[in-house]
């Protein structure tokens, strides 16, 4: 079954940057259950930081799962990566992301690596770079394997690590490891930027697929850019490996699913007050204005194949209880959309 999860960042230097929501958890956990996610993705400063919160009970108190845990605060704060020429700085980040796959365990959940995978510089070559990115993810793999979870890779775009880019390279990689327990995590910007095809390279990918980021082409939620979200569902192999059987239910799972995601990220999206950013909307470019959304007074979302207009009229059930339509309007065009995408399909 697929599940949905939404992005909270615990670090304020990554304020600004591609999360949909910052900083208080109680509250954003509360939003993503009434928003309708099944879990949360939380990118925290620090194993010790994330022992210390009260994630288990918020999640128990929401419904939610902990879908799983970053670790690029490591590189965000402290310069930490696993390519560096300083061994030392190697041996930490390796023993950053050993205590967050040790917490995030514990919470249910396996933790990534992205950012802290690195990239090769100065006296540094490639081929020294992967070798030390292969030691660590071995290493770190077996160690996560010990705790009941995958480690989840996730292939960075060429603007973020000159290592590994696109898919089937990280898989070629992956594939070429000691251990078993690294799976790949699919983002669909950095994809959008590397692949020819997504579809092609999903299916290509398929069971070694452990995690999806749905993000859009400009690194702002599904739907605020130019990526056709129904391509990488439809027909992919790596997402009907993931449970569903019967070709039938898995092409209308597969839409539902994407214009549900689509809808529950662009509320989600609007819900979030400027105030949680690094700055005022003109300095924050994943809070710009969209195209087609007037405002919290009249939201449009566009989802599926037109627009779902959420004002007047009757509201769903579930965004009535959400008191959609009163604080956060936005709420209105989530609960439209997925309405209008469950019609569409009887």
């Amino acid at each position: 079954m697929f599940r949905s999860a939404v992005t909270i960042s615990l670090v304020p230097e990554a304020r600004g940057g591609p999360f949909i929501f910052w900083d208080d958890l109680a509250a954003n956990c509360a939003k993503a259950a009434t928003l309708g996610f099944d879990a949360v993705e939380v990118f925290p400063p620090s194993a010790e930081a994330l022992a210390k919160l009260p994630l288990q009970e918020m999640l128990g108190a929401n419904k939610l799962n902990l879908a799983a845990a970053g670790t690029g605060a490591g590189w965000l704060i402290h310069k930490l990566h696993l390519s560096h020429m300083d061994r030392e700085i190697r041996g930490k980040a390796r023993q950053f992301i050993a205590g967050i796959i040790e917490v995030a365990s514990r919470l249910g959940a396996p933790a990534i690596i992205g950012s802290l995978q690195g990239r090769f510089e100065n006296e540094v070559t490639r081929p020294q770079a992967l070798a030390w990115l292969a030691e660590a993810l071995n290493e770190l793999g077996e160690h996560a394997r010990q705790h009941g979870f995958p480690l989840l890779y996730e292939p960075l775009n060429r603007y973020e690590t000159n290592l590994l880019n696109r898919a089937d390279d990280a898989l070629e990689f992956l594939r070429s490891l000691q251990t078993r327990n690294v799976k790949l995590l699919a983002d669909l910007f950095h994809m959008s930027i590397e692949e020819a095809s997504l579809p092609d390279a999903l299916r290509a990918a398929g069971r070694d697929i452990g995690h999806v980021h749905l993000a859009d082409s400009n690194r702002r939620p599904a739907g605020c850019g130019h990526t056709d979200f129904r391509l990488p569902f439809r027909g992919s192999v790596a997402f009907s490996r993931a449970g569903r059987s019967g070709a039938t239910d898995h092409e209308r799972i597969q839409n539902v699913f994407c214009r549900r995601l689509k809808a529950q990220r662009l509320a989600a999206f609007h819900a979030t007050p400027i105030t949680n950013t690094a700055g005022d909307a003109g300095a924050n470019p994943f809070f710009a204005p969209l195209p087609g959304v007037r405002g919290f007074d009249r939201p449009i979302v566009r989802a599926g194949h037109g627009p779902a207009r959420a004002a007047g009229g009757t509201l769903p059930i579930a965004a009535r209880r959400a008191g959609a339509g009163q604080s956060e309007p936005a709420l209105v065009a989530a609960a439209a959309v997925e309405t209008a995408a469950a019609r569409s399909q009887k």
